[in-house]
């Protein structure tokens, strides 16, 4: 079939550059961008140690607005060649595509905005598609399928945990008082947070008795507290696990979310092989 003449022509193959993964010279594309990110990434890293600031300051921030022009105009060019640009601007990929050279034209107002540019390492997530690393994605989807699932379980479970919290930061401050140095309600709180999950910054402690007991009690709950929300995404992984889809598309209808173990397409029955 002979291409389609017209504007067509050119974003169809603007998109199989910048979009496909599976052609030569998308690859090669690909490739490239990632190169441009993790140079970026290391320049603005390299900008904040104030050694190298200072000898090298200016190459780097040149460096840093090559590369945010060639951003800029590849981010142009992606919205060029889809036929919904706003529905790709909104995406999850568009946004950080947006918000990769904000930072660099922000700075001209805002000193020190610049540093902002480390949210391109989120770039780097197309390392997944450019490498076809399917098996990545699968797990991903389990991981999040599990995660949405316990979500309810885990927002509860965190709520009985700040109640406790709550309750016990009161006593604490009952027993031990601003003399001890628990000088606030909220205060008090801080401490058993920073106590229950086994953090312990040392910056406060109690100094009376009852207060030491109640202190060892929120330690050996804190053991308890931290294995719940563990267990409970683990159960849901377990049964994501034995529902798990792959991200292999028919060759018929285009539809995904098939088995991993699937032969026939679920939907139009076509072969999956």
């Amino acid at each position: 079939m002979a291409p389609r003449p017209g504007p067509d022509s050119a974003r169809d193959r603007w998109h199989e550059i910048i979009f496909e993964a599976e052609t030569p010279a998308g690859k090669t594309f690909d490739v490239l961008l990632l190169v441009a990110i993790v140079v970026s990434i290391l320049a603005v890293c390299l900008e904040s140690v104030a050694a190298i600031r200072l000898r090298f300051g200016a190459q780097l921030r040149t460096l840093e607005w090559i590369i945010t022009i060639l951003f800029t105009i590849e981010y142009i060019l992606r919205l060029y060649s889809v036929r919904k640009p706003l529905k790709y601007a909104l995406s999850f990929y568009g946004i950080v595509d947006l918000l990769a050279v904000l930072p660099t034209y922000l700075s001209i107002f805002v000193a020190g905005s610049q540093s902002l540019l480390v949210i391109r390492a989120f770039r780097l997530l197309r390392i997944f598609r450019i490498l076809k690393l399917a098996h990545f994605v699968g797990e991903t989807r389990m991981l999040r399928a599990a995660l949405h699932a316990s979500s309810r379980k885990i927002i509860v479970f965190l709520g009985a945990v700040l109640t406790i919290a709550i309750i016990v930061g009161s006593v604490m401050y009952l027993i031990e008082g601003p003399a001890n140095g628990f000088t606030s309600i909220p205060q008090s709180i801080y401490w058993t947070i920073v106590t229950m999950t086994t953090v312990g910054y040392g910056d406060m402690s109690p100094q009376t008795a009852v207060g030491k007991v109640l202190a060892s009690a929120v330690m050996i709950l804190g053991y308890g507290i931290i294995a719940v929300p563990t267990g409970i995404v683990t159960v849901e992984l377990a049964t994501s696990v034995k529902s798990a889809t792959g991200t292999h598309a028919c060759p018929d209808c285009g539809s995904d979310g098939h088995a991993v173990d699937a032969v026939f397409c679920k939907y139009c029955g076509a072969s999956l092989e």
